[in-house]
């Protein structure tokens, strides 16, 4: 049975991803029972939920065993077993693929995180995985860094589909968004068909308050605790509907492109005084997804509060939430800097786990 709830979301034009993927749950029919009970309409992974899914079970020890006897290094070894996973997945959400004319029923696979400062090898990895896996409905996810701007232009350029990920500021966010339209762009110069090529712009959340609150702590500042990852995520949907209204954009939608959605991710409550289903009552808009951890999804399908468009109303109060934080003697900039080093070394950890737990249990 659907949860009344979670249809209420959906109505208001966001659309519910999960954010984790195992064989586990793709072998016993888990992920297939949430898209017809939960609403869940597609799929993110990062090497944290690979890491996560290869230390629990035994449903790789046979794949494992056939790359061991084949005698494959460990980086292919890796490389074959997630885009095992991601395949099976975007085939499970292929029908949703198909009645949303590609908008939704996507898998996201993300590039070797060590490769994010490396614009060439993120494009060649980006090329490589995206041929391996071939699903229409497969996003690679490259991360927002300086270094990987150009190659999200010049994967989009080539006709592959993208999700922009790690993203924290306003700044870096328009110039992901400029990295998609350039991209979008040079794929149209090159006679692609542009309704085929999707992205999303995932804003990390509730990253930005544990940042943010821990400074407010030392600042003696309570009152601003758990409002800048919303202020933050509401100014860059004000960003994206900047960009929708601009007349580079109006060209490339009449060539038939297609917008590329926020995608609020980390929304998982990291503070357990703050109510676990606010990264999601709070970010209601429409076009925009929600990737959410499991224990989210089912707490928002319990008792989550959606009362229509919850970000557009609110700009004017979001503004003065940064401005507040400001004089409160946060620094935004270095804020997000943190963020986004972080967010890189804590992915290229678990990448380093995967590798390990890979390397452990490739044994003939």
């Amino acid at each position: 049975m659907t949860s009344e709830i979670l249809n209420k979301l959906s109505s208001q034009g966001v659309s519910i991803w999960l954010d984790d993927i195992s064989r586990d749950r793709l072998r016993t029919g888990n992920l297939e029972q949430l898209i017809r009970e939960k609403n869940v309409v597609g799929v993110t992974s990062n090497p944290t939920i690979f890491a996560g899914a290869l230390s629990k079970g035994d449903a790789y020890n046979s794949q494992m065993h056939d790359l061991a006897v084949r005698g494959v290094d460990l980086g292919e070894a890796v490389r074959a077993i997630t885009t095992y996973d991601i395949r099976w997945a975007a085939d499970v959400l292929r029908p949703v693929f198909d009645a949303t004319q590609g908008m939704d029923g996507r898998v996201s696979l993300e590039v070797d995180p060590r490769l994010a400062r490396e614009t060439e090898k993120t494009v060649a990895e980006a090329r490589a995985l995206w041929w391996m896996v071939d699903r229409p409905n497969l996003f690679i996810k490259i991360p927002a860094t300086v270094e990987g701007l150009p190659a999200i232009t010049q994967a989009l350029a080539e006709g592959i589909s993208v999700n922009v990920t790690l993203i924290f500021s306003l700044e870096r966010y328009r110039q992901v968004m400029d990295a998609w339209l350039a991209g979008l762009e040079a794929a149209q110069a090159k006679g692609l068909n542009l309704a085929t090529i999707e992205s999303v712009a995932s804003f990390f959340v509730s990253r930005v308050d544990t940042e943010i609150d821990k400074r407010l702590d030392k600042l003696g500042n309570a009152e601003l605790k758990g409002k800048a990852g919303i202020a933050n995520a509401r100014l860059a949907y004000a960003a994206f509907e900047e960009v929708m209204n601009s007349e580079r954009w109006q060209r490339l939608r009449a060539a038939g492109a297609r917008p590329q959605r926020p995608l609020w991710a980390s929304t998982g409550v990291k503070n357990p005084d703050y109510p676990d289903t606010m990264y999601v009552d709070e970010l209601v808009a429409p076009g925009t997804v929600n990737t959410m951890p499991e224990k989210t999804l089912d707490a928002t399908a319990d008792h989550g509060r959606v009362q229509g468009d919850a970000i557009r109303p609110f700009y004017e109060q979001a503004w003065n939430t940064m401005a507040a934080l400001k004089e409160a003697g946060v620094d935004y900039d270095d804020v997000v800097k943190v963020l986004e080093d972080e967010g890189v070394e804590k992915f290229e950890a678990s990448w380093n786990e995967l590798l390990e737990s890979v390397k452990k249990n490739l044994v003939v």
